[in-house]
């Protein structure tokens, strides 16, 4: 599991309290709830560190007790860093008897997690979710919001790949090769006029 010692834990910097702060104004001014704020905050970092709830719990004035029971509650909140990638295997019946478990184990292998964690690279994180309702093409994976149906392992392989290779930076200030120009012969050939 990934677990994150002292020093690896984020701290709220002062930009993130005040983007906080304006999420409480809006939804305070407009009838707002903790449930509204909650999705509004993970919207806008990912997910709902303990110092954000913590933080949370201060400025509505509900006990942090509370604030952690309403966020638990909901499967919606995820409470450690995802990674820019969410990839969703769907477990539904449909998707489990055409082999989602297979997609499961190839991710574990070829990534190194499993359900609720995130690669240490911050790129990929794996979630089991119960049905997409997309059971007519079987196996299903979601990466973000696109979907992906009729899976294998050697599918998602290829799929996995092409998310890599999307997040490799671009290099900045390449140098461009420039091409040589071919050199005009001197010698032209002389077209004799045809009478």
């Amino acid at each position: 599991m990934n677990e994150m010692n002292d020093q690896e834990k984020p701290h709220m910097s002062d930009i993130d309290k005040t983007k906080i702060e304006k999420i409480i104004r809006d939804y305070m001014e407009n009838d707002g709830n903790a449930l509204t704020i909650l999705q509004s905050v993970q919207e806008t970092f990912g997910y709902l560190s303990f110092e954000v709830v913590e933080h949370l719990s201060e400025e509505i004035g509900i006990p942090l007790g509370k604030m952690y029971g309403i966020a638990t509650f909901y499967a919606q909140f995820k409470f450690h860093q995802r990674g820019k990638y969410i990839i969703q295997i769907c477990d539904g019946t449909a998707c489990h008897v055409k082999g989602s478990m297979l997609l499961e184990e190839f991710i574990t292998n070829e990534l190194g997690i499993r359900p609720a964690e995130t690669t240490t690279d911050k790129l990929f994180s794996l979630e089991k979710v119960s049905c997409f309702g997309c059971c007519a093409i079987a196996p299903v994976v979601f990466i973000n919001k696109d979907v992906y149906g009729n899976l294998t392992p050697a599918k998602l392989r290829r799929i996995l790949n092409k998310y890599r290779k999307m997040s490799i930076p671009m290099k900045k200030n390449r140098k461009v090769k420039k091409s040589k120009k071919v050199k005009k012969s001197k010698k032209v050939k002389k077209v004799k006029k045809v009478k």
